[in-house]
């Protein structure tokens, strides 16, 4: 086994750098819907996504909204229905629903927050004509913040500020957070109708909102004042009815009696149940006909079937087998609508076959033929994430936008009873067509930290190839802001909680692999004799095996041992007792803290029931013709 070496290689930076941006059905109680979808125009249709930086309030805000619009629910952040959102507490996949509210509909799209889920951002602006941008009232604008206004500003929309949390002790109402807001407006382009944004004042957990927080008349009891706003401030859908239907396909889903569901908004025309229709790719090339069997809307979170609906509205049409950003239309059209051109990826993961020796024995897909299939089926349904043959036959280079999104991958495919081999994240370059020169993504990070430790993140972050571009102070902490490179960024998350551990400085260390020969079950006995030589992540009972990442060496080098050594019998009787083996508490690491903890060198053994690391080559041999080729 292995204890990885802690010790950083050099980062040399590219000449030249360039930005690269990087269900289950809920419970819900029975609510009676008096709307009649045939009557339904363009006028009275509001198409809104709600936008923000991770954990401001986005998801919090729409069920607040679902329950003004007349939807009982049972339970909170009923639209994160997948069960990785609700362990997580994050938006991973976005969702349409919709709110009926003096006489209007509006369609409302919940939208991931983190900058790895940044594709479905980008493909659901495609599908509204405003965007509801939540700011959180202590931290104010972050970069997810700029990033997914940067996308709603270039394609004209009017985004509609709320600034959520203001119920918080820690909430800044002097005027700050307005101010950050006008001044990234302004260095995003943002035309004079866009800089007239309204401001609203919410608390999403309590259930208010208000247009002014002096203002003792106005009662904060509803989201009456959002919803008024939002029937005021974002346009209708351009849309024209007399032509032929064309609608554009922005999310798919499948149902058990129905078979595969398409959701998008129609651009043009009416559609009705029976009707014949045609799926267009992005390049015209027509994939196959149908006819339209089901029709749905997403009202509150339950699906209702409509007869027949007209442009400008968000549906979900059964009876063809579309995709992504596919175009469904009537038979006589012959253009596929316009896709939206998504930011390209920033990394790139290989899976492959599991050639460990426990390969096998715990997961229920093995081959390279059903992780191809896995990974296509996840193309389809994930714009933002592109696959492409590895050096290997067995293996598959994936590209994404961050750590988190690949993870997320990995854990839905183990869910699902796959076993593979993935690798350490690698950054992915691009070569400028007019100058040739190399480019690298370089991302924008914001740190919010105790003031008494901002010398330490400074201190890292610059050796890290960091460039601090911001120094400002709020209470008793400090927003530090960098541009670093992507691949300087890497693993920094797992040191960080190393270096700083809530008031208490500790000291980093080292961070090499022990690693073990042969197969069997860790002792006790033999892990109590190496406490000494670094930090553990496996316990007595385990199963290893020759090459396998058994801890973290306290030196910055790599060494094999033995942590399966048995003590020794002999049939002389012992003088005392037998020892009292006490080992120190292992350090436990999620999926996302291995997928960066792990160096180009070494890989992640993934099973339904385990999460191993390990070395690329797993035999000592192995490894020493590895290292002798890179000389």
């Amino acid at each position: 086994m292995w204890l990885r070496r802690s010790c950083l290689s050099s980062l040399a930076r590219a000449r030249s750098s360039q930005r690269l941006f990087t269900q289950r059905n809920a419970p819900v109680l029975a609510h009676t819907f008096s709307t009649d979808y045939s009557a339904v125009t363009a006028e009275n249709i509001r198409n809104v996504a709600i936008v923000a930086h991770v954990d401001h309030g986005k998801t919090t805000l729409v069920d607040q909204l679902l329950k003004h619009g007349g939807t009982q629910l049972s339970e909170e952040r009923v639209m994160d229905s997948i069960d990785l959102e609700r362990e997580r507490g994050i938006t991973i996949m976005s969702k349409c629903t919709r709110v009926e509210y003096n006489g209007h509909v509006l369609n409302i799209v919940d939208t991931p927050g983190h900058a790895d889920f940044g594709g479905e951002v980008e493909r659901i602006l495609s599908m509204v004509d405003g965007v509801v941008l939540v700011v959180d009232a202590t931290e104010g604008p972050m970069s997810q913040t700029k990033f997914v206004l940067t996308k709603a500003l270039h394609r004209g929309l009017k985004p509609l500020v709320v600034v959520n949390k203001v119920d918080r002790d820690t909430s800044r109402l002097d005027g700050s957070v307005e101010n950050e807001l006008f001044d990234m407006f302004v260095a995003l382009d943002a035309d004079d109708d866009q800089l007239e944004f309204p401001v609203l004042y919410a608390s999403a957990k309590q259930g208010w909102a208000v247009h002014d927080l002096d203002n003792s008349d106005e009662s904060r009891d509803s989201m009456m004042p959002l919803l008024d706003e939002i029937t005021r401030y974002v346009p209708s859908p351009e849309a024209n009815a007399d032509k032929p239907f064309a609608m554009a396909v922005t999310m798919i889903g499948h149902d058990p009696y129905v078979g595969r569901l398409a959701t998008g908004r129609v651009h043009a025309g009416t559609v009705k149940i029976g009707d014949s229709i045609q799926v267009m790719k992005r390049d015209s090339k027509k994939l196959e006909t149908g006819r339209v069997t089901k029709m749905f809307v997403t009202r509150g979170v339950a699906k209702s079937e409509i007869t027949s609906a007209t442009a400008g509205d968000i549906i979900t049409i059964a009876g063809v087998n579309a995709y992504v950003s596919d175009t469904i239309a009537d038979v006589a059209v012959t253009e596929p609508i316009p896709s939206p051109q998504l930011d390209p990826p920033t990394i790139s993961m290989t899976f492959g076959v599991n050639d460990a020796p426990t390969a096998g024995k715990e997961g229920k897909f093995l081959t390279s033929s059903h992780i191809k299939q896995r990974l296509e089926r996840e193309c389809e349904n994930n714009v933002a994430i592109s696959i492409s043959p590895s050096a290997s036959s067995e293996a598959f280079d994936v590209h994404g936008r961050g750590e988190l999104q690949l993870a997320i991958l990995i854990e839905e495919m183990r869910r699902e009873g796959f076993e593979m081999a993935v690798s350490a994240p690698q950054v992915l370059f691009q070569t400028d067509p007019d100058t040739n020169q190399k480019l690298e993504p370089i991302e924008e990070v914001t740190i919010d930290v105790d003031s008494d430790f901002s010398g330490t993140v400074i201190d890292k972050l610059s050796t890290r190839g960091g460039e601090i571009i911001e120094f400002k102070e709020m209470h008793d902490k400090v927003r530090l802001q960098f541009k670093i490179p992507s691949r300087c960024l890497m693993g920094y998350r797992s040191e960080w909680y190393l270096e700083l551990d809530f008031s208490r400085l500790l000291p980093v260390p080292g961070h090499g692999n022990p690693s073990i020969e042969g197969q069997a079950h860790l002792l006790a006995y033999a892990l109590n004799s190496l406490e000494d030589r670094g930090e553990m992540f496996v316990k007595p009972g385990d199963e290893v095996y020759e090459g396998m990442i058994v801890g973290e060496h306290s030196r910055p080098t790599d060494i094999e041992i033995n942590p399966t050594k048995e003590k020794k019998l002999t049939n002389m009787r012992a003088a005392g007792t037998d020892e009292n083996i006490k080992l120190s508490p292992i350090r436990q690491m999620s999926l996302e803290d291995v997928v960066t903890y792990i160096g180009e060198d070494e890989m992640i053994d993934v099973s339904p029931t385990k999460i191993r690391m390990r070395k690329r080559e797993l035999t000592a041999n192995g490894r020493k013709r590895m290292q002798g080729k890179k000389k």
